[in-house]
């Protein structure tokens, strides 16, 4: 290690050649009031391809870089781990995530849930599915025969609607394992087990009614060559999160960004709505953690039928425990919020 008696040597000697700034950068001496941030970098899950999302989201950060006075640099991936670690590692700042993958940076990444979407249809939510070729004369029943004889599509692990959805509603409560049901099963984007399900290369996959609208807009219509056997209760929408940590000055220019975008009456608010209907949004609305707490009853109704298959009696006990806490918790939130409580699925 570098002394610091040695490095004010190296920094005169290196001055005297006329490169006292390298000399500076080397030291890695921080300077004494450190520069505003100018920059975010904003996350952006890449449910299809990085080059569409791209386009998709081209114009409403230029729009954010306008309103906010911010540079704002988009961070794309179809992995949904990858945007946890990168915002654990503030290397993102902020952005937009499926409700899983939200709750994972809300409890490793020092996230933060401020804002959520809305479907411009009016209809608030969306629904995970299970989809087949347009032709398949295959029923969820016969999915759930588990013969090995199909091949399956599934989502990240960290999807909502791709995995969780599908585990808590389907596989779990028929005590079934996707592993062990099917002849193979591949993890993919909903774009992708659209795509390969269309094109009959597999029997059956996961995806979301989201996606299928969006694709069945688009000029190759995949959505048309598929059809749905499941779907799931109504799912809450896409969380917008920040970490925590952020400047409170840049917090308060993004949340009046988000929460004022497409809104009103005038020709920009028009263009806005535009640019969000590409992406099956409305706009955005205030939230807080308390979003996540679908997402957290489901994980406990799913760590629920994990712990009735093994017949522990203190695990299942333990599971339920946890379930009831949750969901009382979310009744709380909700009627403080004066919503009306959705259903809660069973537990088998």
């Amino acid at each position: 290690m570098i002394s610091r008696r040695s490095a004010l040597v190296i920094a005169a000697r290196l001055s005297a050649l006329g490169l006292s700034a390298l000399a500076l950068a080397s030291c890695g001496k921080a300077p004494s009031t450190p520069a505003a941030k100018d920059t975010i970098v904003f996350s952006i899950l890449s449910t299809e391809s990085a080059q569409n999302m791209e386009g998709y989201w081209k114009p409403i950060l230029a729009d954010m870089e306008k309103q906010t006075g911010l540079k704002v640099k988009p961070f794309f991936s179809s992995n949904y781990s990858s945007l946890i670690v990168a915002m654990g590692a503030k290397q993102t700042d902020l952005g937009w995530f499926s409700n899983q993958s939200g709750l994972e940076a809300v409890r490793r990444s020092g996230g933060e849930v401020f804002a959520r979407t809305f479907d411009p249809s009016g209809t608030d939510g969306y629904k995970s599915v299970i989809i087949v070729p347009a032709d398949s004369k295959l029923t969820l029943e016969g999915l759930l025969k588990c013969d090995k004889t199909l091949n399956f599509g599934i989502g990240d692990k960290k999807s909502t609607s791709g995995t969780l959805a599908p585990m808590t509603y389907v596989f779990i409560p028929a005590g079934k394992k996707p592993e062990n049901c099917f002849k193979t099963v591949l993890s993919a984007s909903h774009d992708a087990n659209l795509a390969a399900v269309a094109n009959h290369k597999l029997d059956a996959s996961t995806n979301n009614t989201t996606a299928l609208r969006l694709n069945a807009a688009r000029a190759d219509n995949k959505t048309a060559k598929v059809k749905v056997i499941w779907e799931s209760p109504t799912l809450p929408e896409d969380p917008i999160v920040w970490r925590k940590d952020l400047d409170p000055a840049i917090k308060e220019k993004l949340r009046q960004f988000f929460l004022t975008y497409g809104q009103g009456d005038t020709p920009e608010a028009a263009t806005q709505r535009a640019n969000l209907a590409k992406l099956s949004m409305g706009g955005f609305k205030p939230a807080d953690d308390s979003h996540l707490l679908v997402v957290r009853e489901m994980e406990a109704l799913e760590t629920l039928g994990l712990a009735k298959e093994t017949g522990d009696q203190a695990k299942i006990a333990a599971a339920q425990k946890a379930l009831d806490g949750i969901k009382a918790e979310r009744l709380a939130a909700e009627g403080k919020a004066g919503l009306v409580p959705p259903a809660t699925p069973a537990a088998n």
